[in-house]
């Protein structure tokens, strides 16, 4: 409770500060919108001589931490439609389980962002929860707020609510909140979360000196039923033969699952500071610029999951304790960063930074445990202590190539790790480019992995693993009118992943050989006359790993679709259609309740079903407004297909949202 009071404190006493500047300047007409790397926005604002004039459109700037910089986008177009949904992204590679605010199965495996000490475990509940490079920061010309709202199953709904200002051309604050609770239609699968955060982003009249920060604290709850019994399933299955008729089991709360007493959270709280300070500043008449600058990351997570009685002994396992059981697992993360950044017109943007961060990862108490023979062995309760970083980013334009370079390695501490990436950019003109990308990254495996304790006896184990090393080769080709085409290759060695043994339990391995993937993904758009075809196929092909890397072949979806403005003065643009979805058959991972994790499994496949879903999108000034009736095939024919071994996938829905900008 006290880092929160302070972290509040120190949040609104910079922001009351910097916003008693309230001068305006006036600019030219049009605003520069970049999308390069360390381009910083324009922090001056043009505001319309006639009050009756609004900016345009371009003026709502939106910047991410890597100072990549875009604007609002009011449109409507069927990449809008793929991204409205809980997460607020295409979906396209995850296979959603059946409640809203639940996790995804992977129908291609999620990809983590660069790092080098392990991540905090339960994975499968980290979808929703914001990162640092999921925070974005804000400049507009008059006060900006979004509204999400979004239907979803049985009782609750879905809400984004968010709103920025700039006080002055320098300083700007925003605040959102985005909030799910749905309680699902099997029993005991309510979900409820919450995300909120603020930022602040301020730069000095002479641009020398700018911050960024923002604070986040974030809760998300699912309820755990274990899924289907073995009871449920045949319910669940046996609903489908009475097609054309009532079946008791149509009522999905009426299906049998595996227990209704258990719930996991994960919470998390960060304050963020970014500053820098420009020694040597780059001007029209001066071709380089030094900065130097600091971060800071003050990261809090905490993963909790109760039951209040004990689960059958064949799903989980035995027991230490015979009711009220509570597994508690906390993460303090306190990173430091400094950097020196040189700027050359010619020569590019480099910046040299040395970091350190100290961890304290686990539990409260030690655990010694008796094996069969008698033997004692015990299990730590918990990892911490300091690494310390060094590493570099460069960026450069060089006759219409962007190159780029970026890496980070541990030089002292008790993990060892290290990553890199290098590229380079082409593009031809507006239409044709390319792109080309190496990485290599060495890492540990998340915390879950290393040490985990439970009140179920089989969920403990402290192990020693190496570092898991993945090189990849990335390609892209871009034709804006003809297709997108990427292509990766990558090579895992050291690949961690959890399995049951011969005794039904969940134990965590390595597989020490290599595991090659390749990943083709096609993007293609089509148009003529007031039609759209959308389509997006995916091949994947894994060699090596024994079946422990399983993903589908072959996902697609294809979306055709009619557009135009309707009505006088073209006051709506109408978009309907339908949308296929398509992937081959393959032998999912299962999902563990108490770990929040996926783990291996080559008993039971799912896939190889199609599903279609049909929209009615429309959009007027600055609302668009979404109707979908998902999946409804199994509206004719009762659903009996799996997102996951015992988890049902959504049955037919008819769903209503809307985003609405308020530009004052």
């Amino acid at each position: 409770m006290r880092k929160n009071v302070v972290f509040i404190i120190i949040f609104l006493s910079v922001s009351i500060l910097w916003s008693q500047d309230r001068k305006l300047e006036e600019t030219e007409k049009g605003a520069d919108i970049s999308t390069e790397r360390s381009q910083e926005p324009k922090t001056s604002l043009r505001r319309p001589k006639d009050k009756k004039e609004k900016p345009p459109i371009t003026e709502y700037k939106i910047i991410t931490i890597e100072n990549d910089t875009t604007y609002l986008d009011t449109t409507l177009s069927i990449q809008k439609d793929y991204k409205f949904n809980y997460l607020r992204r295409d979906d396209f590679e995850l296979l959603p389980i059946h409640n809203v605010g639940q996790s995804y199965n992977s129908l291609a495996k999620q990809e983590e962002k660069d790092h080098l000490l392990p991540l905090f475990g339960a994975r499968s509940r980290h979808f929703n929860f914001m990162e640092v490079g999921d925070i974005r920061y804000y400049h507009v010309p008059t006060p900006l707020t979004e509204l999400y709202f979004k239907t979803t199953f049985e009782q609750g709904q879905q809400l984004d609510a968010f709103f920025t200002i700039n006080t002055s051309p320098r300083l700007n604050l925003s605040v959102a909140y985005k909030g799910v609770r749905s309680l699902g239609k099997f029993q005991h699968a309510l979900t409820s979360s919450g995300n909120f955060r603020a930022t602040t982003s301020y730069v000095t009249k002479n641009n020398r000196y700018r911050v960024r920060m923002h604070f986040v604290t974030q809760d998300l709850l699912n309820e755990e039923n274990g899924g289907l019994s073995p009871q449920g399933i045949n319910q669940y299955l046996a609903q489908a033969e009475f097609v054309g008729e009532e079946s008791e089991f149509k009522d999905r709360g009426s299906i049998s699952v595996n227990f209704q007493d258990a719930q996991n959270k994960l919470l998390g709280k960060r304050f963020y500071l970014d500053h820098q300070f420009a020694i040597l500043k780059k001007t029209d008449s001066t071709a380089s610029g030094i900065s130097v600058g600091h971060i800071m990351d003050i990261t809090d997570k905490r993963y909790l999951f109760d039951q209040a009685t004990i689960a059958p002994n064949d799903l989980l396992g035995k027991s230490y304790v015979s009711a009220n059981l509570s597994d508690n697992v906390a993460l303090e993360d306190f990173t430091n960063q400094v950097f020196l950044e040189f700027n050359n017109q010619w020569l590019g943007t480099l910046r040299v930074l040395g970091e350190n961060s100290n961890y304290n990862y686990g539990y409260n108490s030690l655990l010694n445990r008796a094996d069969g023979s008698g033997n004692t062995t015990s299990i730590t309760n918990r990892i911490k202590g300091d690494v310390y970083t060094v590493g570099g980013e460069y960026s450069n334009t060089y006759k219409g190539f962007n190159l780029f370079a970026d890496g980070k390695s541990i030089v002292s501490g008790d993990f060892e790790g290290t990553y890199f990436n290098v590229g380079a950019g082409y593009d031809l003109n507006d239409q044709y480019g390319v792109l080309t990308k190496i990485s290599s990254s060495s890492v540990a495996p998340n915390y879950n992995f290393l040490l985990y304790q439970s009140d179920y006896i089989n969920y403990n184990w402290q192990n020693d693993f190496k570092n898991t090393e993945t090189q990849k080769l990335e390609v892209t080709l871009k034709a804006k009118r003809i297709a997108e085409l990427e292509a990766s290759y990558s090579t895992i060695n050291n690949y961690s992943y959890f399995t049951k043994n011969a005794d039904l339990a969940i134990v965590p391995l390595q597989y020490v050989d290599n595991i090659d993937v390749l990943k083709v993904k096609l993007t293609q758009g089509l148009k003529y006359w007031k039609l759209g075809l959308d389509n997006t196929i995916m091949y994947q092909n894994v060699q090596g790993g024994d079946n422990i890397y399983n993903v589908p072949e072959f996902v697609s979806r294809n979306s055709l679709y009619y557009e135009d403005h309707w009505f006088k003065k073209k006051a709506l643009f109408l978009q309907a259609g339908i949308t296929f979805k398509y992937f081959s058959g393959y032998k999912a991972d299962g999902y563990d309740p108490v770990l929040s994790e996926f783990y291996v499994q080559n008993v039971e496949e799912i896939g190889a079903y199609p599903q279609f879903d049909i929209f009615f999108n429309g959009k007027v000034r600055q609302t668009r407004i979404y109707f979908k009736f998902e999946n409804i095939g199994e509206a004719f024919q009762q659903n009996n297909e799996f997102s996951a071994p015992g988890y049902a996938t959504r049955d037919a829905v008819l769903r209503f949202g809307l985003v609405w900008n308020f530009f004052l």
